[in-house]
């Protein structure tokens, strides 16, 4: 399992130099989570398993005014911090990332589509740094990442009270469209180049034009997956 903490992640190390002295070159390959990676939204995903369907079905129908303003004004992360408002504000920490890793063993494998994991393995197996870029929250797909031996993973960030609570907002922006080129800037540096980058949505455009090999929908979850 790669060293992948839940929040506030450092970029990798740079590579080890061969024998010339020269640092040996790695590709860097970025995969989105939900959607490509995966078969389905994650954090939704999470949420029912963790609450119960009549539980995540009630708060579903408790967030519709919030639904009913993200249908005139598109804003993705006001929605997502509503739903993080309701379900998870005032959960420590710790417990967040137990119930985290409880469901990455219990429903990880199956949220994997299996083409898409054959793509990371055989990236992996050619020595590319794997970066998981995706607008979940990070805490929660941390262990999943952890488990595919990911180099970095960046997601939208949950903010903590001092007393390690959550507070129902995010630290920074949602991980999204142009947010996801920002935070691998930030990890990268600003001329960052990716060998290849898969996405499946909109909000993947502009992290895919970075990146020389561009798969958009390129991933239908044949096979079988396994961690």
């Amino acid at each position: 399992m790669g060293d992948i903490a839940p929040e506030r992640q450092s970029p990798p190390q740079e590579p080890a130099p061969q024998a010339d002295g020269q640092p040996k070159y790695r590709p860097l390959v970025a995969f989105d989570f939900d959607g490509t990676l995966t078969s389905r939204d994650s954090f939704t995903a999470f949420l029912r398993w963790r609450f119960g369907a009549r539980a995540y079905a009630a708060g579903l129908l408790a967030l519709a005014p919030f639904a009913a303003r993200y249908v005139l004004d598109r804003d993705r992360g006001r929605l997502k911090a509503a739903v993080v408002q309701r379900f998870l504000a005032g959960m420590t920490r710790a417990e967040l990332e137990a119930w985290a890793q409880t469901f990455a063993s219990e429903q990880g494998r199956a949220l994997l589509r299996p083409d898409a994991l054959r793509a990371w393995r055989r990236w992996q197996s050619e020595g590319a740094r794997l970066v998981i870029v995706t607008a979940s929250p990070e805490t929660i797909v941390a262990p999943i990442a952890r488990g595919l031996g990911a180099d970095l993973l960046l997601g939208t960030q949950l903010a903590f009270d001092p007393a390690g609570r959550v507070t129902g907002e995010f630290e920074g922006a949602n991980c999204r469209g142009p947010e996801k080129v920002r935070r691998l800037q930030a990890a990268f540096g600003d001329g960052v180049r990716l060998e290849a980058a898969y996405g499946d949505t909109d909000g993947d455009k502009e992290m895919l034009a970075l990146a020389e090999e561009q798969g958009m929908k390129v991933f239908n979850g044949t096979g079988r997956a396994s961690l």
